[in-house]
């Protein structure tokens, strides 16, 4: 691997703490700065993991031109704003999910890196995790023959979680879902109809308009015969986390566990069978294959909140990191670049339209489409 070293500057230090040492061990990376508006949760971090150039005030950090990349970790309604200011500030951008929340912005994004050359990544966990790379391996030997059908859910209760969060509609942030089923097939969704059901709480519904337990959403897929059912909840539904995807296929078929930490299965025809999904550090430089099972969250006191519920994502960051710096270094696109984020996400956005509207058709904007 070429030696070259990305200057990463990284926006937000809840989540985006998780990735400082995995930067750090990158032999393509240098982790140049970092960023955070409250100045003693930045000194502290920045004092923990010996960084010396900090930033309070993330248009100073744009100004930087040591600065090669940004890796966004901020609430959601701040990566399209972020994104774009850090593309027209001529940086390389890796931002957290979901890409945007408006469809305008995604758009917005496409545009931007159309016009700057640089490189856009949303870093969906699902996609690098080690069951979406175990099925992945699975069915690109030809084992699962013709994929039939793809079905995913994320399930989760946001109580706790910082106030933006409340009311969120559920196909506002269904990258998690969305992502494996496309990325499996490498296709690009169509069109999409979903359905919302149930109802959460009053005081929840004003927050953002949005009345519904449970959203439940058909993907046609372009160019091909294929569909996916995914599934998404956030407040006042009985279940216990649930980031998962089913795969149908003629020979085998894979169906994620239905409890964490038990097995998934795996069925050859109509006979079931356990599967241990192996882990694929291997694939990583060495230096950093330690982190798919390991971190800063090691430590109950570090332990972000979608850690204590999502299981590690998978052992997906090493991987999210080592793709979006390859991609730099050899000057390629990532997976998944904005076009294809921008697919992603515009799923669970026009979603959520449809299930407001009664499950209308609507399809996905040409801008998301090769």
């Amino acid at each position: 691997m070429e030696q070259k070293k990305i200057n990463i500057a990284i926006v937000g230090l809840g989540f985006g703490a998780e990735f400082i040492p995995i930067y750090q061990k990158h032999p393509n990376a240098n982790m140049y700065a970092i960023c955070q508006r409250d100045t003693e949760k930045l000194n502290a971090i920045g004092d923990a993991f010996g960084i010396s150039k900090r930033y309070s005030d993330y248009d100073e950090l744009l100004k930087d031109p040591e600065v090669h990349a940004v890796h966004i970790n901020t609430p959601i309604q701040s990566h399209a704003e972020q994104s774009l200011k850090a593309l027209r500030a001529g940086k390389h951008v890796a931002c957290t999910v979901p890409m945007a929340t408006t469809e305008d912005e995604c758009r917005q994004i496409v545009e931007a890196v159309k016009e700057t050359g640089l490189t856009y990544m949303m870093m969906e966990t699902v996609i690098y995790s080690r069951e979406f790379l175990f099925v992945k391996e699975l069915y690109e030997s030809g084992a699962m023959g013709k994929l039939q059908f793809l079905r995913a859910s994320h399930q989760q209760e946001m109580a706790g979680w910082p106030g933006y969060w409340e009311g969120l509609p559920p196909m506002h942030y269904a990258t998690h879902c969305v992502g494996p089923v496309l990325a499996l097939a490498k296709a690009d969704a169509e069109y999409v109809s979903c359905f919302g059901s149930g109802t959460i709480d009053s005081d929840l519904i004003s927050k953002y308009g949005s009345p519904f337990a449970v959203e439940s959403c058909h993907i046609k897929f372009r160019d091909s015969d294929l569909a996916a059912e995914v599934t998404r909840s956030l407040f006042n539904t009985a279940r216990q986390y649930r980031e998962s995807f089913d795969v149908y296929g003629s020979k085998k078929t894979f169906e994620w566990t239905l409890v964490e930490h038990e097995e998934s299965v795996i069925h050859t025809g109509e006979t079931p069978e356990k599967v241990t999904i192996p882990d694929y550090a291997y694939l990583l430089p060495e230096e950093i294959q330690h982190f798919t099972t390991g971190g800063v969250y090691d430590a109950d006191s570090n332990q972000h909140l979608s850690f204590i519920q999502g299981s590690g994502h998978g052992g997906s960051h090493p991987h999210l990191v080592h793709e979006f710096l390859t991609a730099l270094v050899a000057g390629r696109e990532p997976f998944p670049n904005a076009r294809q984020s921008a697919n992603i996400t515009c799923v669970g956005i026009l979603a959520h339209e449809s299930a407001m509207n009664g499950g209308k058709r609507i399809d996905l904007p040409a801008f998301t489409l090769e």
